[in-house]
């Protein structure tokens, strides 16, 4: 299944932060949404890095409490794996695993973000192929009786 038919089914809502926010900031966002990671972006269509909980988790065992006063940009992953509506889950279950990441963007000819992907999102789409292939089976085999 493409991406573009995961964020049709998913939709394509897309919360993101400014690299100038603090990490306090970042995490009433974070609560707010019930989700594990922001894109950064200073416009809301660009991705300029990407922050999750994990990262919030690891600045502070190393940082203490002052990294809550700090900007995103100071915790956030600069380099961020992407995809364009055109992959497929299946390659983006190998760039996840590649690149040990769990929420892929998802990005326009003109690199503007339209979606984004987790491993989540990945699972429940691949449980639905799965699912609609177990039925086409049984269908088969019950019609061949």
């Amino acid at each position: 299944m493409k991406l573009e038919h995961v964020l049709q089914s998913k939709g394509n809502a897309v919360e993101t932060v400014r690299p100038s926010a603090t990490v306090t900031e970042l995490l009433a966002k974070l609560a707010q949404f019930n989700i594990g990671a922001l894109v950064v972006s200073d416009d809301g269509q660009t991705v300029v890095g990407i922050v999750s909980e994990r990262d919030v988790v690891r600045h502070l065992a190393t940082g203490g409490a002052a990294i809550l006063e700090q900007p995103v940009s100071s915790i956030m992953t600069p380099t961020v794996t992407c995809a364009p509506p055109s992959a497929t889950t299946a390659d983006l279950m190998g760039l996840m695993t590649t690149s040990r990441v769990r929420h892929v963007p998802v990005l326009d000819s003109d690199e503007h973000i339209i979606g984004i992907v987790s491993i989540g999102d990945v699972v429940k789409s691949r449980l639905g192929e799965l699912e609609e292939e177990r039925n086409a089976l049984v269908e088969y085999v019950n019609v061949g009786r």
